[in-house]
C-alpha cells in the first residue's frame, strides 16, 4: 500500500545550498577596530579613499606577500600580486585582459564545476565552448584534458592571448571536496605550457583546511599547505610561447578574502608572474575605476599585519568548520547510510585532511535522481539541497547521483535536521510513496538555486 506524503507547512525552511559563511564567523569587531584605525589617522584614510594605483593598495600587496611565503614556503614577491575585487572579478578580468573569443578556442572547466564560473565564462565570448574536463579520485584528470587539447595548431605569438583556458579549484574543490596532488597539479602545469593554456585556480579554501579528527576536535592550525600551480609554474621558467623579453607563466592562483574575512569585503588577489600580475593591473576597468576595493584592503592590511587575522582564523574559523564538518559528515552516515549514500570525508586521497564548506554525497547505483530527490526535498520538507545537475558543464547528465550540502551557513541544528529531512525523502522513495498530487504547488520556487 503507499501513502501520501506529507506537505512542508510550518517547516522551517533549511537552506544547506547556501556557501555562505555563518554569521559567528565574521570577524566584524577586528574590521571595527581595523576601520577606526584607517579613518581617523591621515596617513591612512586618504590614500585609502582615493583612486588607488593599478596593481592594487601596494600596503597590502607587501603584507599579502609576507602572509603568503608562511604558507607557500616562497620568496615574499609583492610585484607578482595584483588586488582585485574578489576570486569572481579577478576571474572576469584575467578573461578581460588575456582572452579573445576569435583566438582563444576553448575554456575547460574541472568538473564537477562551480557553477556560478559558467556564466562569467559567457559573458566573456565563451557560450557553447565551454567544456568539461572530470575528476577522478586525486582531482582533475590531465591526460584527459591533454586528449582535448591535442587538436588544435598554435596560430602564432602575434599576440600574448591564451589559446586555452583551465579553470579549477585545486585545494578542497567546490563541489566535490577533493584536492589535487602535488604530481598531478605538476603535470596539469606541464599540460598547459606545452598547449599555451592559462590555469586559472580559485585558491579560496587553502586556508580554511584541517585535519579530521574522530570528534571534531582541533587545535586550528592550519595543515601543510600544497604548492599553488602558479609557484610549480614560476619555477620552470619561460615557456616556448612568451612574447620576446616576456614572462606571463601558465598558472594563476586567483585569492579571496571572502570566506577568510567576509564576502561583502569584496577583496581578493591575483598571484602570478610580474609581467602577468602587471598585465592584469592594466585592464581597463581597474585603470577607469581605480584599484578594486581601495578601503577594505586598507583595513584588511591591518588584520594581516596585527596577525588577528591568523588568530582568527586558527581560533575561530578553521575550528568550528572542523567542528561542523565532522557533525555533518557524522548525520550523512548515521541518517541516510541506510539509502546506501556516501560521503567523501577526506580532501586528498590517502590524507587525512578536509577543507572548505561543502560535501559532496553519492546515491546508490539503480537509486531515485539527485534532481528529483532536491525537488521533493523542497517540496515536502522545506529544504534546499543542490543536486550534482547544477555542476555539470556543457551537456549530458553526469552527477546525477551527486548532491552537494554546505556545512558552513546554516545553524549546525538545522545542519542537521536537514540531513535527517533528506533522509525521510529518501526513505519514502525508497519505500515507494507518492506525492500528493493534488496539493498545490508553491507560487514561488525560483530562488531555491539561486
Amino acid at each position: 500500500m503507499t501513502t501520501t506524503t506529507p506537505n512542508n507547512d510550518n517547516k522551517k525552511l533549511i537552506n544547506l545550498l547556501r556557501g555562505w559563511p555563518s554569521p559567528s564567523m565574521l570577524p566584524s569587531s577586528l574590521l571595527l577596530s581595523a576601520s577606526t584605525k584607517v579613518l581617523t589617522n591621515p596617513n591612512l584614510f586618504i590614500p585609502a579613499l582615493q583612486y588607488g594605483p593599478d596593481p592594487g593598495y601596494q600596503p597590502l600587496r607587501e603584507a599579502l606577500a609576507l602572509w603568503l611565503r608562511k604558507a607557500y614556503s616562497v620568496p615574499p614577491s609583492p610585484n607578482r600580486l595584483c588586488i582585485t575585487g574578489g576570486a569572481s572579478q579577478g576571474l572576469a578580468c584575467i578573461l578581460a585582459s588575456f582572452t579573445d573569443p576569435g583566438y582563444t578556442k576553448v575554456v575547460w572547466a574541472g568538473e564537477p564545476c562551480y557553477y556560478l564560473a559558467c556564466p562569467i565564462f559567457e559573458d566573456a565570448g565563451f557560450k557553447g565552448r565551454i567544456r568539461g574536463v572530470r575528476e577522478d579520485e586525486g582531482g582533475l584528470d590531465a591526460e584527459e584534458l591533454e586528449r582535448g587539447l591535442r587538436g588544435y595548431k598554435d596560430p602564432g605569438r602575434e599576440r600574448k592571448l591564451y589559446r586555452h583556458i583551465i579553470y579549477g579549484v585545486a585545494t578542497c574543490g567546490n563541489p566535490s571536496g577533493r584536492t589535487l596532488g602535488l604530481e598531478r597539479r605538476r603535470e596539469l602545469v606541464r599540460v598547459a605550457r606545452k598547449y599555451d593554456a592559462l590555469v586559472v585556480v580559485d585558491d579560496v579554501y587553502d586556508f580554511l583546511q584541517w585535519k579530521v579528527g574522530s570528534d571534531g576536535a582541533g587545535d586550528g592550525r592550519l595543515p601543510e599547505v600544497l604548492p599553488r600551480l602558479s609557484d610549480i609554474d614560476i619555477a620552470m621558467g619561460r615557456s616556448e610561447h612568451e612574447p620576446e623579453g616576456k614572462h606571463f607563466g601558465h598558472a594563476i592562483s586567483n585569492g579571496s578574502f571572502s570566506k577568510l574575512v567576509g564576502p561583502g569585503a569584496r577583496t581578493g588577489w591575483v598571484h602570478g608572474t610580474e609581467d602577468f600580475a602587471l598585465g592584469l593591473s592594466q585592464t581597463g576597468s581597474t585603470r577607469s575605476g581605480g584599484a578594486p576595493s581601495q578601503l577594505c584592503a586598507a583595513m584588511i592590511t591591518e588584520l594581516v599585519t596585527s596577525g588577528e587575522l591568523d588568530e582568527h582564523l586558527e581560533t575561530n574559523t578553521r575550528p568550528a568548520l572542523q567542528a561542523r564538518h565532522a557533525r555533518t559528515v557524522a548525520a550523512v552516515k548515521r541518517e541516510l547510510g541506510e539509502c546506501g549514500v556516501e560521503v567523501l570525508e577526506s580532501s586528498e586521497k590517502g590524507k587525512n585532511v578536509y577543507g572548505g564548506y561543502f560535501v559532496w554525497l553519492t546515491l546508490p547505483e539503480g537509486g531515485p535522481d539527485a534532481g528529483e530527490v532536491a525537488e521533493r526535498a523542497k517540496r515536502e520538507e522545506n529544504l534546499v539541497v543542490a543536486p550534482g545537475k547544477l555542476f555539470e558543464v556543457g551537456e549530458g547528465a553526469k552527477f546525477g547521483r551527486n548532491i552537494r550540502l554546505c556545512f558552513s551557513w546554516e545553524d549546525m541544528e538545522d545542519v542537521e535536521e536537514g540531513v535527517r529531512r533528506l533522509g525521510r525523502v529518501l526513505g519514502r522513495m525508497r519505500d515507494g510513496e507518492k506525492e500528493d498530487a493534488g496539493r498545490q504547488e508553491p507560487e514561488d520556487d525560483t530562488g531555491a538555486f539561486k
